[in-house]
């Protein structure tokens, strides 16, 4: 088998799909990328067993089809080192090997047999929905952060997909913060649910970046296949029943208090340097029309205080925070302002957008206070 590609096209598009790849597998033959032809067309294809990624790159130059295992990192690494030119495989289909020729040099692989390749599943009669690449991209953006690792939780690992007649709902939670991102400006035809896992997710955050277009989902009980343009992602769906995530969610808050997102998060960063390693609290108290911000350390004598104006309107109160938990909130919100809510020292806050929050998506963070040590 012979066939000739670009060398820029074949990394570019070998990029998009390494993100699959692990360090260390369970099965040897996952650490190449399976090339495949077929009426020259090459499909490049990377998988970890959870996930599949597969791109399309039409071929200038293709003699017959077939498949061939070739090593992902070797190929990665020499790719990188050329300028671009064509480039030209010489497959055996005896013994698996590799010769790529180019303008100036001859480079020998070892591959493998292409039919040892793990099998993409197929999905049996799917639900479907389009979504904009931008809402895709933007609802993995705003909750991926908050998913959780407990291996014992498995269901809170991933982002749970609430596909409703009237919008899609993105929610995760990792039992100490928790992000509903909504849209009201995509939905689908019948009511469904699913948790994709955070690999694969992070992975389509990477894909669809900054893109334009539409993504076709398509979904089972156990997988969902992501498509936009060339590439495809298909994934195993995590096993098990999403909480009741409405449930947490305080709907009584008297306590409100605006302020500037980008002061808050300042006086946070700087004053949670001097809290406790362990815990990480930081104690907001609001009084009046002002929010002091102060930690202490009381093993090494540390301690900060802070005071920033806000609108506050409710009775005074005090809470505390674990502190990198409302910094990767504020980080990920986006308005200038943003809406503190309260109910009591021990109940969850609630932490939304000023702005944006009443066309097309709405979004909504959640964050469980820690005990104050008075």
């Amino acid at each position: 088998m012979k066939f000739i590609v670009s060398s820029s096209v074949l990394l570019k598009e070998l990029n998009s799909i390494a993100g699959v790849l692990n360090a260390s597998n369970t099965l040897p033959i996952l650490e190449n990328f399976l090339f495949s032809i077929t009426k020259k067309e090459l499909v490049v294809s990377a998988s970890d067993l959870e996930s599949t990624m597969s791109t399309t790159i039409t071929l200038d130059k293709s003699d017959k089809d077939g498949k061939i295992a070739i090593p992902a990192k070797l190929l990665l690494d020499t790719l990188k080192t050329f300028p671009e030119q064509p480039l030209t495989f010489v497959v055996n289909g005896d013994n698996f090997g590799i010769e790529l020729v180019t303008d100036n040099g001859k480079y020998k692989l070892a591959g493998q047999n292409g039919d040892e390749f793990p099998k993409s599943p197929d999905l049996e009669s799917p639900a479907k929905v389009d979504l904009g690449a931008d809402v895709l991209s933007n609802a993995v953006n705003k909750t991926l952060f908050a998913t959780g690792n407990d291996d014992l939780r498995p269901v809170m690992s991933g982002i749970f997909f609430e596909i409703g007649k009237d919008n899609l709902t993105f929610v995760a939670t990792d039992a100490h913060k928790l992000v509903r991102y909504r849209r009201s400006d995509a939905k689908g035809a019948k009511a469904a649910s699913f948790i994709l896992p955070k690999k694969p997710a992070t992975i389509l955050k990477g894909l669809l970046s900054g893109k334009d277009g539409d993504v076709k989902v398509e979904y089972t009980d156990t997988n969902a296949h992501f498509s936009y343009n060339n590439v495809t992602l298909v994934s195993r769906l995590v096993d098990g029943k999403y909480p009741n995530y409405d449930a947490v969610i305080p709907k009584e808050n008297p306590n409100k208090v605006t302020i500037d997102r980008n002061s808050m998060l300042a006086s946070i960063k700087r004053v949670s340097i001097f809290s406790n390693k362990t815990t990480h609290q930081v104690r907001l108290k609001f009084a009046g029309n002002e929010m002091h911000v102060s930690a202490e350390d009381l093993d090494f004598s540390n301690e900060a205080n802070e005071r920033l104006s806000c609108n506050h309107d409710g009775e005074d109160i005090e809470i505390g925070f674990n502190s990198r938990f409302i910094i990767e909130m504020l980080t990920n919100i986006e308005s200038e302002n943003v809406i503190l809510e309260m109910s009591a020292s021990n109940r969850a806050g609630i932490l939304t957008p000023s702005e944006g929050n009443d066309g097309d998506e709405e979004l909504l963070m959640l964050v469980m206070p820690v005990m104050l040590n008075n």
